[in-house]
């Protein structure tokens, strides 16, 4: 009689489960991005995006589109629909930004591709997951980073989900054969042809990673070999993104996150000074995704592509900290512990007043300010050259 009860009772509450569509089906898509299936197109979930762009200027924007790929330097609100501890849904992170309110960007106020928007006169670009995924909501561009993400696959997997630079590839794969479907083969590529993809992605392949030696990796990699094997990955990448037809590229080397104030806390720095060990391995891996992309620009002539070099942009910044109007360089506007780098910006009360005079805004991001002048210089190097062999104001002209 009990076993009777309960089948029809099993069977009840398992079609109760499976009655709920969006609910359960939203889950289980982000269930899949901690296995190595492919996140799915944003058209089958029913998320708007809720951050306002600003009023486009009247003349034509200088290129169709801007897409973005990346991690949490670029994301402008991916990871507020993903289970993780990386995200930056609340205040006082964007604080300082248009709305004065939390997007997901991981700043105070804008990231670089904000202003860079702006520069081609197009709006905000909106997070793939943060509109309907309609083609007419992508045709000014997407944003597919994701706080976390890394070149590896599994690089960020302890704070949960996010999107990998793999998966993001798949997106964009999935968004064009959107705009294919819509608007014609043809139309697309001359879309996508013309349009500028911004890329920002590999310091969590160190930060989660390699220098948490996840499953031994410094006993099988020396730095250069691992700088080599992430350079060869990105260069398979950015064929992929070559062979749907993307023949503009900007592609971002990592920053001088020895000089991070988590890394000043954990290496116990007694003055502020960077940490040089990891510093060498940022400018090992830029060193060789500056000659990738040489190499990549021979033998695609048809491309153009830039190699922005982060950590020597970043550098002359903390040098002449002074001229930029920057007083504190070491510690972080919002954080706890020494240099304010032990524990994650959590809360207003953990945050200074001021931020735009400091470079660090947390424990491994740059403030609004310093991110405007890193957009100047990708830009047409108006404070310093960072860009080889051409910055973007060149590449789309």
């Amino acid at each position: 009689m009990a076993v009777s009860l309960l089948v029809p009772l099993i069977s009840i509450l398992l079609s109760s489960i499976f009655s709920q569509p969006n609910a359960l089906e939203y889950n289980q898509e982000l269930d899949s991005l901690v296995g190595p299936a492919i996140l799915p197109s944003s058209s089958s979930i029913s998320l708007f995006q809720t951050t306002p762009s600003p009023v486009l200027r009247r003349t034509p924007p200088l290129v169709p589109a801007f897409f973005v790929i990346g991690d949490s330097s670029v994301d402008c609100g991916t990871n507020n629909y993903l289970v993780t501890l990386a995200r930056a849904d609340r205040l006082p992170y964007g604080r300082d930004f248009d709305t004065h309110s939390p997007t997901g960007r991981f700043s105070n106020g804008r990231t670089p591709v904000d202003y860079l928007a702006l520069r081609l006169g197009l709006p905000f670009v909106p997070s793939y997951l943060g509109q309907p995924g309609r083609a007419e909501d992508m045709i000014r561009g997407v944003n597919y980073a994701s706080a976390g993400a890394g070149i590896i696959f599994t690089s960020g997997s302890e704070l949960g989900q996010r999107v990998s630079f793999t998966q993001q590839i798949q997106q964009f794969t999935d968004t064009y054969q959107q705009f294919v479907l819509t608007m014609g083969e043809q139309a697309a590529a001359h879309l996508v042809s013309s349009s500028v993809f911004y890329i920002s992605i590999g310091i969590n392949d160190y930060i989660h990673y390699y220098l948490r030696n996840v499953s031994n990796v410094q006993n099988l990699y020396l730095p250069w070999h691992f700088n080599q094997f992430l350079a060869s990955s990105v260069r398979q990448q950015l064929r992929n993104l070559y062979n749907l037809n993307v023949r503009k590229m900007v592609v971002m080397g990592l920053p001088p996150i020895g000089c991070a104030p988590h890394y000043l806390w954990q290496y116990k720095s007694n003055n502020g000074e960077c940490i040089e060990e990891i510093n060498d391995m940022v400018m090992e891996f830029n060193f060789a995704m500056r000659y990738t992309i040489e190499k990549f620009g021979r033998k695609f002539h048809k491309a153009k592509v830039a190699f922005c070099d982060v950590f020597e942009g970043s550098m002359e910044i903390l040098k002449n900290h002074e001229s930029y109007g920057f007083n504190v360089t070491t510690d972080a506007c919002c954080g706890l512990g020494k240099y304010r780098g032990w524990m994650m910006c959590l809360s207003p009360d953990m945050a200074c007043r001021n931020a735009s005079n400091h470079i660090w805004w947390d424990q491994f991001h740059p403030t609004d300010a310093v991110n405007s002048i890193l957009a100047d210089n990708v830009w047409n190097g108006l404070h310093s050259k960072m860009c080889y062999p051409m910055n973007l104001e060149d590449m789309i002209k």
